[in-house]
């Protein structure tokens, strides 16, 4: 994977020489990472996850192989050739990364709130500050690097947070079984995201709410880094699956016999999922699957003890119509109807006890093109209103939700608040005039203290504290001077969440 030269690299050019612009004579400086405000309806909190991805990853593990492990020249180099190619030569900045070096290690203190946390808006979720009166420079230093990082997780783990509340809320009006919701939502935005990296985090972000994934590598980047040991428990996973090129191979006359081998030779237990729209979709559930239907319900568990199941995925045409029918579609028609209630005409299960119909085990749907949560909601309430259970459906949660967000979504910016200069103790912050009365800009001021309600479930701010306050509350020391000092594990965090639910 794409490795930068050095890790000091990981910045926003001017960064490179604000080691100058400083007063003279600072010696400490405070920073916080916050989620400013909120630009998705109806979600005011955000879930705090992933900055131990990246104390590990940047300060822990590049930090040690690309420059305090290597020789001083070779360490420095690539820094020095890199600013001075973008500044000038004998930028001060340069003699502060040798002297870095000589020191050893990172010369901080990061505080986060406990992750897995559901944070209100405007509550800082980390603070950095420097413990070297030498280095304070490097706090503010590394907001690229962090920012980068971090608001990814976090962002994705509250849009699956999102669903997952959608899929409760419905499960309780249908009578859905509410055990089925941590697989009713699947990540299938791996090649969507905008690398890999990328990628994992934001499925690790999801698997917070969900344990369906067809993104192998989350489970990779949550063992490393939140000692997931998903090889011997499970953490999140999938089924086998066709795609079209399969589904291809036999052409529109052959697919009744492709679907049949499929079921009864390649995977004659367990759970299968079947693309089914790469021809007709309507004669796959009306015709085919009827004279399958014996089959089907048949289907004994796999030898790891999962149940037989055949899932229909629809893959084009809008999802709402396509699972719960067209309404302007001629009446008593395939399209009319929509798959769930074709699939009841064929497999119909028990009411649930609100009344609602429900689906025979053996058989269910996925829908995984440009799924969000106004359109899950749509279909849930649609299939509520027709009378089904809504754990009929499976939603691939794609990048259609994971990559229409950015850092702005939740509004995260890191900000220092409180430093000092000459010895003298200062506080720092900015209320630009011109941000519109949104305060959308303005920062926190001074040392800061958060404080939990266990009632509420809410976090809140003090500002300018006293560094006696600032020691206590929620935000708590993790890594200090190279040390970890406190690591979570990645069930903590699912039920950290989970708790706050």
């Amino acid at each position: 994977m794409f490795k930068l030269s050095s890790p000091l690299l990981f910045i926003d050019s001017y960064k490179g020489d604000h080691l100058s612009q400083y007063p003279e004579g600072l010696s400490f400086l405070y920073s916080n990472l916050t989620p400013r405000k909120s630009r998705v309806a109806g979600m005011n909190k955000v879930v705090w996850f992933g900055a131990q991805a990246w104390i590990i990853d940047i300060l822990l593990s590049d930090m040690q192989e690309f420059f305090f492990t290597l020789k001083k020249d070779k360490a420095i180099a690539p820094y020095r050739k890199r600013m001075e190619s973008f500044y000038w030569k004998g930028l001060k900045a340069i003699d502060a990364v040798a002297d870095l070096w000589d020191l050893g290690y990172n010369p901080l203190l990061i505080k986060t709130l406990p992750e897995g946390s559901l944070v209100n808006m405007g509550v800082p979720c980390m603070t950095v500050q420097s413990t070297h009166e030498d280095f304070a420079w490097l706090v503010n230093s590394w907001e690229t690097c962090l920012s980068n990082m971090i608001w990814e997780p976090c962002t994705s783990a509250t849009t699956s947070l999102m669903f997952k509340q959608i899929l409760t809320k419905w499960a309780d009006k249908t009578g859905a079984n509410k055990g089925f919701i941590p697989l009713q939502g699947h990540d299938f935005g791996m090649r969507g995201m905008s690398g890999l990296f990328s990628a994992c985090a934001s499925d690790a972000g999801h698997l917070l709410s969900f344990s369906g994934t067809d993104t192998i590598g989350g489970l990779e980047w949550i063992d490393q880094y939140y000692d997931a040991d998903s090889l011997n428990n499970f953490v999140g996973g999938s089924i086998p699956a066709t795609e079209h090129s399969v589904m291809c191979f036999g052409g529109p006359a052959g697919e009744f016999a492709t679907i049949k081998r499929l079921i009864t030779e390649v995977y004659p237990k367990g759970p299968r999922a079947i693309v089914s729209d790469t021809f007709n979709l309507w004669r796959v559930i009306t015709e085919y699957l009827p004279q399958l239907k014996d089959i089907i319900l048949n289907t004994p568990p796999n030898e790891a003890g999962l149940p037989g199941k055949l899932v229909i995925r629809p893959d084009s045409g809008d999802p709402a119509d396509i699972l719960c029918g067209n309404p302007n579609a001629v009446p008593g028609s395939p399209e009319f109807k929509g798959v769930v209630e074709l699939l009841w005409e064929i497999f119909p299960g028990p009411p649930t006890s609100t009344g609602h119909k429900s689906l025979d085990p053996h058989i269910g749907a996925i829908y995984g093109d440009s799924i969000t949560t106004i359109v899950a909601d749509n279909i849930c309430r649609r299939l509520c209103e027709k009378g089904f259970t809504t754990d009929t459906v499976v939603f691939g949660i794609g990048s259609f939700s994971f990559r229409y967000t950015t850092r702005d979504t939740y509004g995260f910016a890191m900000k220092a608040t409180a430093a000092e200069v000459k010895g003298i103790p200062t506080n720092l912050f900015k209320d630009p005039i011109t941000d519109g009365g949104k305060a959308l800009k303005k920062s926190a001021k001074g040392l800061l203290h958060v404080s939990f309600d266990p009632v509420t479930k809410d976090y809140s701010l003090q500002q300018e504290v006293s560094k006696e306050m600032e020691r206590t509350g929620e935000l708590i020391p993790v890594f200090k001077n190279d040390v970890l000092l406190r690591r979570y594990t990645f069930q903590e965090c699912r039920t950290r969440l989970a708790m706050h639910l």
